[in-house]
């Protein structure tokens, strides 16, 4: 199934630029690698793809990945010896003049040695060639040690227990003629690389490796530096399996075919991946899909680092979509952890993330079924157009929002990196964030539930420690908010607070006099003497919102501060405790809100202003 290219809705300003960086040269298909992502790179162009697709759904809307094919009975053996080489065997599809070996048939070759100054070449047409690296040295002063210039597909074998190097020249000799080699690995064939051998790769030009078609990694124990981007599959690439170390100048993983919205995605099925990048760790022009391995990514720097306005430093980028079905992904971005100007779902695996500006960002829409998103750090945790989480468990600590749903066809502003601009860009919009399941704990210095729209709960668990400055509200949104099931506990400021609206399920909603100091449990206590539940705060909080089953529209409720919790704690709440010696801080009504912006009032843009508060950040990139 091909998908069609379309438009988000953009500025009129930001999008007539966007029109007018589209020229011929960009668009054209030569053998140069697209460079490392620049800020402005990250355009609203991206294709179809359903919120929440899975990755099964996603593959299968993409191009077939190739499978090896048979390279025949040809056999021979290439010694490498300096700066000449012999060849033994069914040698007739072996040339050496000087330090350079061409390969023009079909058939398998192994090389041997070490070749100081030159140059091994593929060039056998529609035939399939079969490399096996055996102890391989190659060093190149004038481009690429090893091209694949013609062949119907080919395959680097690594033999068990070997190791080799590949090293290219710092300034390419040839680098302005058509489909010139721009890696030390390269290849304008699809590529497959296997074995259970070694390989370093260093680019010290531009990529380490690419492949013009599409690029597969089986296995092998692969080291890559490379001046620019480091392991590069143009039509694809997918790695499913081995051991990957890239350290890159540029990108650190990339698939950037532009032409054909079937291709231009990056795959992650198995294997253990480490990437060091200044700009994006993982980019692909279509879709990013993780289904299992390890991934572990540093980009810009780290979260630490301020992202750069000229290059884009994002953890994990797929224009399209960014789907994690399996494996376990950690990233350390300057930028975005995971970002996609299209779709970003979650339906399992483990995510660990640190962020200098979004943990996870989705232009459109971002979904959680299952696995575990956990978000150290960042400027705002989560954020999207629709958010919908439904499942799995979900962790954010935040200096902004912790989870905002905020619509950029609302007129709110991008910034170059095709992020919202932040505070003052955000306006009242029909944004959405639906939770029916899962659990969620926060840890906002801004809003904890922010929707510049429509926010409404059927089920799951949500826990949230909100800001303490009376400019936010652990829950923030532009209506009513609707909770019909599920647990939510939201303390926080109080200045404005928000409590659900009264035609779902029960709540209690309390303002106290005094800051309840963080680590104090706070038990709401029945009229009978029954504790419904226990809470503690991680921070000193004046307000609080519990919405859970066990609570009555119209009955009297005791908040008592200094109580002992029982069970199981989730996030500092428990469904159990003892109430007996501490001290009664609010009576209150369940139903009725007690202070702050009451039900169905917004408590402004997300992180904005307020009197008598302050906003927590200012968006990494966005004027203070």
């Amino acid at each position: 199934m091909r998908r069609t290219r379309h438009l988000i809705a953009a500025p009129a300003v930001l999008l007539s630029l966007l029109l007018a960086g589209c020229t011929a040269d960009a668009l054209a298909d030569t053998s140069t690698s697209t460079g490392t992502s620049t800020a402005e790179d990250a355009t609203t162009v991206v294709t179809d793809v359903a919120a929440g697709a899975t990755a099964e759904e996603v593959l299968a809307a993409n191009a077939d990945v190739h499978e090896v094919e048979d390279a025949g009975a040809a056999a021979a053996t290439i010694t490498l010896d300096g700066d000449t080489a012999s060849a033994d065997g069914d040698a007739d599809g072996v040339t050496v003049d000087g330090s350079t070996v061409t390969i023009t048939a079909g058939g398998t070759y192994t090389l041997t040695g070490t070749l100081s100054d030159g140059q091994v070449v593929v060039d056998a047409g529609d035939a399939v060639v079969h490399l096996v690296l055996d102890g391989a040295d190659l060093t190149s002063s004038t481009g690429s040690p090893l091209v694949v210039a013609s062949a119907g597909s080919a395959v680097v074998e690594l033999a068990d227990g070997s190791d080799n190097a590949l090293t290219d020249a710092a300034e390419y000799a040839d680098a302005d003629a058509e489909d010139a080699p721009n890696a030390a690995l390269f290849s304008t064939a699809d590529l497959t690389i296997t074995g259970d051998g070694a390989l370093t790769v260093t680019g010290s030009a531009n990529d380490g490796i690419t492949s013009k078609d599409g690029l597969v990694v089986e296995s092998g124990t692969i080291t890559v530096e490379a001046a620019d981007d480091g392991i590069r599959g143009k039509d694809y690439l997918v790695v499913e399996g081995g051991t990957l170390d890239v350290t890159a100048g540029g990108d650190g993983l990339k698939s950037d075919e532009a032409d054909d919205t079937a291709k231009g995605f990056v795959v992650l099925a198995g294997g253990d991946v480490a990437v060091a990048a200044e700009g994006d760790g993982v980019d692909a022009e279509t879709d990013v899909v993780v289904t299992g391995g390890t991934l572990d990514v540093t980009a810009g720097g780290g979260s630490a680092q301020a992202a750069s306005d000229d290059v884009s430093t994002k953890g994990v980028k797929g224009s399209a979509s960014v789907v994690v079905g399996g494996g376990s992904v950690t990233v350390d971005a300057s930028d975005d952890a995971l970002h996609s100007n299209g779709i970003v779902s979650v339906t399992d695996g483990d995510l660990t993330l640190s962020s200098g500006d979004d943990g996870v960002h989705a232009d459109a829409a971002l979904d959680v079924t299952g696995g575990t998103v956990d978000v150290l750090t960042s400027y705002e945790g989560l954020e999207a157009e629709a958010i919908t989480l439904a499942g799995g468990d979900v962790a954010v600590v935040a200096s902004d929002d912790g989870v905002n749903a905020a619509s950029s066809a609302a007129g709110s502003t991008e910034d170059a990196q095709g992020d919202w601009g932040g505070p003052q860009g955000e306006t009242s919009g029909t944004a959405s964030l639906t939770i029916t399941g899962g659990t969620v704990a926060i840890d906002a210095g801004g809003d904890g539930l922010d929707a510049n729209g429509s926010l409404t709960m059927s089920g799951g668990t949500v826990m949230v420690n909100g800001p303490t400055n009376d400019g936010n509200g652990a829950i923030d949104a532009d209506g009513t908010p609707s909770v019909t099931g599920g647990t939510l506990v939201a303390a926080g400021s109080s200045g404005m607070a928000m409590a659900p609206g009264t035609d779902g399920q029960g709540w209690v909603s309390a303002t106290f006099d005094t800051a309840q100091p963080a680590g104090t449990t706070l038990a709401v206590v029945a009229a009978d003497g029954t504790v419904v539940a226990t809470f503690t705060p991680a921070k000193d909080i004046t307000s609080l919102v519990l919405s859970a089953a066990g609570i009555t529209s119209g009955e009297t409720y005791t908040v008592v501060s200094g109580a002992t919790a029982a069970g199981d704690a989730f996030a500092g709440y428990t469904t159990g405790g003892d109430a007996s010696g501490g001290t009664e801080v609010a009576t209150v009504t369940a139903g009725e809100h007690t202070g702050g912006m009451g039900g169905g009032m917004g408590g402004g843009p997300g992180g904005g202003q307020a009197p008598g508060g302050g906003q927590p950040g200012t968006r990494p990139g966005a004027d203070a």
